[in-house]
């Protein structure tokens, strides 16, 4: 009997893009009970037989009535796909100063990076697939997020790795089917109350419908296509923000702003966000309008406030040649 076609499309990214050139070391695979991830655990478990060691791993978020149960049911069904061993986390999740979705996002990111330091993981394999990269491209251009969100998420950052950004999320559902994996479907993803939902259930079946297939397609080919671009500038705001940024307190950081005023715009402002980020900012509720309000800080123009409240509690204020960030205090 020929192997599945999706068995085989998911194997095959695992192979190239989630083990190749990996160290020493187990490899973690971060598995929600959803089709993404336990297609990608399946793949990884049958690619890395007698090479490396499997681990997967599952978080809690705790939003959910039941999330414990759906936990347990995850853990055993890792075992049974044939995981080496297995691993589970609770997570607070604390929405203050950024949406639920992102702070989710930050603690689950958070404990997986401390479960790879101690299972000494080679890598971290993520259930990203190509329509949710497409997503994540159509949501930065809604939001004016600029090339850092249009170029999508990355292939692979730090210990993490994202195998399955050129797989179908259908391919995963029709892998789990071939394979007798029965997969759990999320209702938050079918909730209209998250924006990621209604991107995925109303307005690109909408934009499939009125300008023809293959745009979930197109819109992950986009930010590959800018992804090198948008890198390059990062490295040099990487540098910028190395030589620039100076630290006034425990609390408070800035620039002379006659000093970055030099620095092409597009570095300047990449710049300006590290700050801000520095500073306290939550990656997923810093926008480019924030950025915007830095830069026009730097050439104090249009009679500006002198303060900037910035998502994550943070301040940005003009007092003479320096823009500096400081931690608001938090309200009661």
């Amino acid at each position: 009997m020929s192997l599945h076609a999706d068995v085989a499309a998911v194997r095959l990214a695992v192979r190239r893009r989630g083990l190749a050139g990996l160290d020493d070391g187990p490899v973690l695979v971060a598995c929600s009970g959803g089709a993404d991830s336990l297609a990608l655990l399946a793949a990884t478990v049958f690619e890395a037989r007698g090479t490396t060691r499997v681990v997967g791993v599952t978080v809690d978020h705790g939003l959910q009535d039941g999330s414990a149960d759906r936990t347990a049911r995850v853990v055993a069904q890792m075992v049974g796909l044939g995981a080496d061993e297995t691993a589970s986390a609770r997570v607070q999740v604390d929405a203050a100063g950024q949406g639920p979705e992102a702070a989710a996002r930050e603690a689950r990111y958070a404990v997986l990076e401390q479960m790879a330091t101690h299972f000494g993981a080679a890598a971290v394999l993520l259930g990203h697939t190509l329509d949710d990269q497409a997503e994540t491209v159509l949501l930065g251009l809604a939001r004016g997020s600029g090339g850092r969100s249009i170029a999508g998420m990355r292939p692979a950052f730090d210990v993490f790795r994202r195998p399955l950004l050129g797989i179908r999320r259908s391919q995963t559902e029709a892998a789990c089917r071939a394979e007798g994996i029965e997969f759990w479907a999320d209702p938050h993803n079918d909730d209209p109350r998250f924006t990621r939902s209604r991107v995925r259930h109303t307005v690109l079946p909408v934009l499939e419908r009125e300008l023809g297939p293959g745009v979930a397609e197109t819109l992950a080919r986009t930010a590959e296509q800018l992804r090198p671009d948008m890198e390059a500038l990062d490295d040099l705001a990487d540098e910028a923000l190395a030589q620039h940024l100076t630290r006034h307190d425990d609390d408070e950081t800035g620039f002379a702003v006659s000093r970055i005023r030099s620095l092409p715009q597009a570095v300047r402002t990449r710049m300006l966000r590290l700050a801000a980020l520095r500073a306290g900012c939550p990656p997923g509720e810093l926008f480019a309008v924030h950025v915007d309000a830095l830069e026009r800080q730097v050439w104090n123009r249009d009679r500006l406030p002198k303060e900037i409240r910035l998502p994550g509690h943070v301040t940005a204020y003009r007092g003479g040649d320096h823009l500096r960030l400081r931690r608001s205090p938090v309200e009661s």
